[in-house]
């Protein structure tokens, strides 16, 4: 075959690249062309080893070619490729400008089972573009305009007879064009339809799908769905419906439903069907909607996650006025079409008839709840995970089963509770506990066996309680005082948050036979009481450190942390201090805080020492540094630990310099004050002596015979004539 100029520049322009002519006339003449066409494909080919031996990774016109898949995502193409290796399997065109799939145009690859047009500008999909495509199972059309030619879009897909996933989202579909490109797909398992425009769900939109296990509805704007809309959905599993305008789901009767998700809604109602019929929901997201009420749960099901976060539930007994449970109900008129039913349900019990012995993890926090109402807990005695932080409760009775002894986590922070009584003879309430969190409450005390008997407990955070610490064992005959705290002798407490508890100065050994690792006893002034000697216990184990606003002032002998060797992290801020903490040279130090301090410059053994060797972070704004002793910053700025270096200043005559300005180092202002003080007095006394000296002799050399004269006629000398 003789190849042209002409014939050689369209093959190398069909591959993407522009020669000039000069240069494949040369190559025709040197016979070299063959191996510039090859070139011209950009074959790079490199391996490495997986589990399955050598794999080949190429690139072909900008697309990486892996194993049966073409990646060309942001290639810019206006056309699907037609070079690619017809073997492949799945075809990656996203964020490409093709606007248009044009018929026939996959049919270089009859094997393709994945196709991805993700943001492709996509207004139209022509009828025959997946003809041949018998193997293709998954199709991802999302973020693209489908809506402005659905009609040809859904005639298309309508030639995918073996289509199992599908994803139309973000195509501002509305519920008609949605249920025509959905039409006669019954072989789809998986479908996206989120972020269209979809407003009313009728019992026509998903018909025919007996298949689909999986539907994505979330982020549109339903505030209907039609009874019977989900009945031919026997096989759905998980259902995603967040992020919409639903204002209640009353008769909830999806039993073969596993997961449900109605968060970021404007629910105030959430009702299952009366039927006894086994439920398979495992996991069910209620938050961030506006609940009233505990939500009317199926009699019988699987549910091991219940999340109820933010919404306006509470529990209503006690506002009733009546004695009698049997009065306390509510009717729901419910109207759906011709026919209308009243549900009669109780609202100050609801969770009575609730099938929650599965339960593992409830989240109930950002709510009005005042108090849990009797046995409530009692019903979950699987409940491992318990939150109940940021509502109203004021008191907590521990009892036998409440909380269930299966418990690992509690949060109990934010709220208002006085009180916490512990059901006396209890030995196994809280054994499984790991996490307890009280903070942010109006504790005055606490039951004084209350973690007698915690010992799997590793974190409890009580800070922000007005709260005290037992003393040393007292005597048998003599008692501490009432709902003290004792920590010493839990083994397994990891870490201990007691910040802003109004404690006063440590006793000896307030924390022995424990392994703290992160301790924080910030915003008790006082506290250590001008000694770090109370922490000598833990001293070996600690690793996170908070002393912020405890006081420590210029009195304290320089702070003296070289038997802390594991710390890592240390926060001395809003104190009072004036010299740099001390640290062993073998200190694992990464994290130092001292803002908010009385410092006046930092010791050029800090620089060298600690910040040059293992600290990572350090922060120093907010001391009154003197500009005249910053000897240390040299080296600091060229370091990046000092993460607030930029709001470092200091102190020079009445001005506030910022350090990072002080580019020759000490300013000129300074130079002065360095200089020996003796040696300047003798300076500045040397020209007044001298300037006296010269005045006394021409003085003296002026009136020489006058007073010469004056003096003998005075004291009667003879003269010598």
């Amino acid at each position: 075959m003789v190849l042209t100029n002409e014939m050689g520049i369209r093959l190398l322009s069909v591959m993407g690249k522009t020669w000039p002519q000069s240069l494949v006339s040369a190559a025709l003449e040197m016979e070299l062309l063959p191996l510039w066409l090859c070139l011209g494909f950009h074959f790079l080919t490199m391996k490495w080893k997986n589990g399955s031996g050598m794999v080949t990774v190429a690139s072909q016109g900008g697309c990486k070619l892996v194993g049966g898949v073409a990646d060309c995502r942001g290639q810019n193409l206006a056309s699907v490729p037609s070079s690619l290796p017809p073997h492949s399997q799945t075809l990656i065109l996203d964020a490409n400008p093709l606007k248009t799939l044009w018929n026939h145009s996959l049919q270089p690859y009859p094997l393709l089972e994945s196709l991805s047009l993700h943001s492709c500008h996509l207004g139209l999909i022509g009828l025959d573009a997946f003809q041949e495509q018998d193997h293709l199972h998954s199709l991802a059309l999302a973020d693209n305009c489908l809506s402005e030619n659905y009609k040809e879009t859904a005639a298309a897909l309508h030639t995918l007879p073996d289509l199992r996933r599908l994803d139309l989202s973000g195509n501002s579909l509305t519920e008609d064009m949605a249920a025509l490109m959905l039409q006669n797909l019954s072989s789809l398992e998986a479908v996206s339809l989120a972020r269209n425009t979809l407003m009313r769900l009728d019992d026509c939109v998903f018909e025919g799908l007996e298949h689909l296990r999986e539907l994505d509805l979330q982020r549109n704007y339903i505030f209907e769905i039609e009874g019977g809309a989900f009945d031919g959905l026997t096989e759905l599993r998980r259902l995603n419906l967040a992020y919409n305008n639903l204002p209640c789901v009353v008769d909830f009767g999806l039993t073969q439903l596993q997961f449900l998700n109605i968060s970021y809604n404007v629910l105030e109602w959430f009702l299952a069907a009366k039927e006894e019929a086994a439920f398979e929901l495992e996991m069910l997201d209620l938050s961030h909607n506006q609940l009233l009420f505990f939500p009317l749960l199926p009699q019988c099901s699987k549910l091991h996650t219940l999340l109820l976060q933010d919404n306006n539930m509470g529990f209503y007994r006690d506002l009733y006025n009546t004695s009698s449970p049997q009065e306390m109900v509510a009717q729901f008129l419910l109207v759906d079409g011709n026919v209308t039913n009243i549900t009669t349900v109780s609202l100050w019990e609801e969770f009575a008839s609730s099938d929650l012995a599965a339960l593992h993890f409830l989240d109930m926090s950002q709510n009005q709840f005042q108090y849990l109402p009797d046995g409530f807990l009692k019903k979950m005695p699987s409940l491992s995970h318990l939150n109940l932080n940021q509502n109203c409760l004021m008191m907590l009775h521990i009892r036998e089963h409440e909380p269930p002894a299966a418990l690992t986590e509690l949060d109990l922070s934010h709220n208002q509770l006085s009180e916490l009584h512990l059901a006396p003879g209890l030995t196994s309430c809280l054994r499984s506990l790991r996490l307890f969190n009280l903070s942010s409450n109006q504790l005055q005390g606490v039951p004084t066996d209350l973690f007698a008997n915690a010992s799997n407990i590793t974190t409890i955070d009580m800070s922000h309680n007005q709260i005290l610490l037992c003393p040393q064992p007292a005597p048998i005959d003599r008692a501490g005082p009432p709902s003290c705290v004792d920590f010493r002798n839990m083994a397994s407490l990891r870490s201990l948050s007691l910040e802003g508890c109004g404690l006063g100065a440590l006793q000896d050994c307030p924390f022995q036979g424990t392994s703290l690792t992160h301790l924080d006893l910030s915003g008790n002034w006082g506290i250590l009481n001008g000694s770090i000697a109370p922490l000598q216990d833990i001293a070996p184990t600690l690793q996170v450190l908070s002393l912020r606003n405890v006081g420590l002032n210029s009195g304290f002998a320089e702070l003296d942390f070289s038997g802390f060797g594991n710390l890592r992290d240390l926060d001395l801020s809003g104190n009072s201090l004036t010299s740099f903490p001390r640290f062993r040279s073998s200190l694992p130090l990464q994290t130092l805080d001292l803002r908010r301090n009385s410092l006046t410059a930092l010791p050029q053994r800090a620089v060298s020492e600690q910040l040059l060797r293992s600290l990572q972070t350090i922060y120093l704004s907010q001391n009154p540094y003197d500009c005249c002793g910053v000897e240390g910053w040299g080296a600091l700025q060229h370091l990046k630990s000092v993460a607030d270096l930029a709001m470092v200043t200091c102190n020079l005559s009445s001005k506030v310099i910022r350090v990072l300005e002080l580019q020759g180092g000490m300013p000129q202002d300074c130079k002065w004050e360095r200089v020996d003080m003796g040696l300047l007095y003798l300076v500045l006394i040397l020209p007044s002596c001298l300037t006296l000296l010269v005045a006394c002799t021409v003085i003296f050399l002026t009136f020489k015979k006058p007073l010469l004269q004056v003096i003998k006629s005075r004291c009667h000398w003879s003269s010598i004539y």
